[in-house]
């Protein structure tokens, strides 16, 4: 089933069965805070939210983004003509472990991913292909993302990564590894005095060491309701949520 979810009163954007998104993908779409002179890449883009966010406002000169599926690279490209994006955003069909056949080195100064959590053979695999694939270090994992950021990212160009806290360890080892050292660092929790679910980290490329660590974020207050940050992240796609 496909239908278009209103991000603003410009920006709508195709989600189905296959490829949908959830409240991560904001997440690190604000966290990730694109420049006006940035050129942007997401990978393992999905659906298309990360970009199709960073498009509603001061959207940066160059962006793309790219998926290993051809159905989620069918559906941001009929999204871009749904919004009348062409230029705007440029889609590549294209493998992140094979990122040298598609885009030069250093080109871009932001790369974003969220990346599949769950190692293959853990958890509930999903039955739908494309589910696995998301979901699954099936056809990527964080090695494969950060070497291909790595690869993609100027001097002093930043990545920004969600993933589980449990795999903290392993990001920062393997960032450090690619040069793309470890400068911001936030724990997300569903409420106050709840453990992280999530952690979002950037990494920037032949830095100096040193590591902020941000407030935790909250999701939602005691009430069960959005706080003012999570409404505030949500933008334009909250309207009315509190009507």
């Amino acid at each position: 089933m496909i239908n278009y979810e209103r991000l603003s009163d410009e920006i709508y954007i195709e989600v189905s069965s296959e490829h949908t998104f959830g409240t991560d993908a904001l997440l690190l779409a604000d966290f990730a805070n694109p420049r006006k002179r940035d050129t942007a890449l997401d990978m393992g883009t999905g659906c298309g939210i990360i970009p199709f966010l960073w498009l509603r406002e001061n959207p940066p000169e160059n962006l793309h983004c790219l998926d290993i599926q051809e159905n989620a690279f069918e559906q941001v490209k009929r999204s871009i003509k749904r919004n009348n994006l062409a230029g705007k955003l440029v889609p590549h069909h294209c493998d992140l472990r094979k990122i040298k056949g598609e885009f030069p080195a250093e080109m871009f100064s932001l790369v974003t991913m969220n990346p599949p959590y769950k190692p293959v053979g853990t958890g509930i695999e999903s039955l739908n292909e494309s589910a696995k694939i998301a979901r699954h270090e099936i056809c990527c994992n964080i090695e494969d993302a950060v070497s291909a950021a790595a690869y993609l990212l100027k001097f002093g160009g930043r990545f920004c990564m969600c993933h589980r806290p449990e795999r903290l360890v392993d990001a920062i080892e393997i960032m450090r590894g690619y040069k793309l050292e470890p400068k911001r660092l936030r724990f997300v929790s569903d409420k106050a005095g709840e453990e992280p679910f999530l952690f979002l980290i950037e990494g920037m490329k032949n830095s100096k060491p040193f590591l902020r660590v941000m407030p935790t974020l909250f999701i939602k207050k005691e009430n069960g309701k959005f706080t003012d940050e999570m409404i505030k992240i949500y933008g334009s796609y909250a309207d009315g949520y509190d009507k």
